[in-house]
């Protein structure tokens, strides 16, 4: 059977240079930027089962000439990112729920 889901994965180096991997969950852009959310990927299933599920916003800006992904502060912005997240998420569930389909 092939898989026709892949993830779209980007590796994030923090401070320290160490490496992060994430699935790209959602990208939107507006007047703000452009943000993406993203969920870590975890190296076993038990790391993903204690996680807390939780997923990060991050903003595109250019640096030196490259792209580069920066944590978002300003917590307005991130509150009004995550409802817009939350909403597209809710969206993309409800398409692909069939259990809904069956009722």
């Amino acid at each position: 059977m092939d898989n026709e889901y892949a993830a779209d994965l980007i590796t994030l180096l923090d401070e320290e240079d160490n490496e992060h991997t994430f699935e790209i969950l959602d990208v939107i852009e507006n007047d703000d930027g452009v943000f993406y959310a993203l969920y870590p990927v975890f190296e076993t299933p038990e790391e993903q089962v204690e996680s807390d599920g939780e997923y990060y916003i991050f903003e595109a800006v250019e640096e030196d000439g490259e792209e580069v992904l920066t944590e978002v502060e300003d917590e307005d912005l991130l509150s009004k990112l995550a409802e817009i997240f939350e909403s597209h998420f809710e969206e993309i569930y409800d398409e692909n729920d069939p259990e809904e389909e069956s009722l």
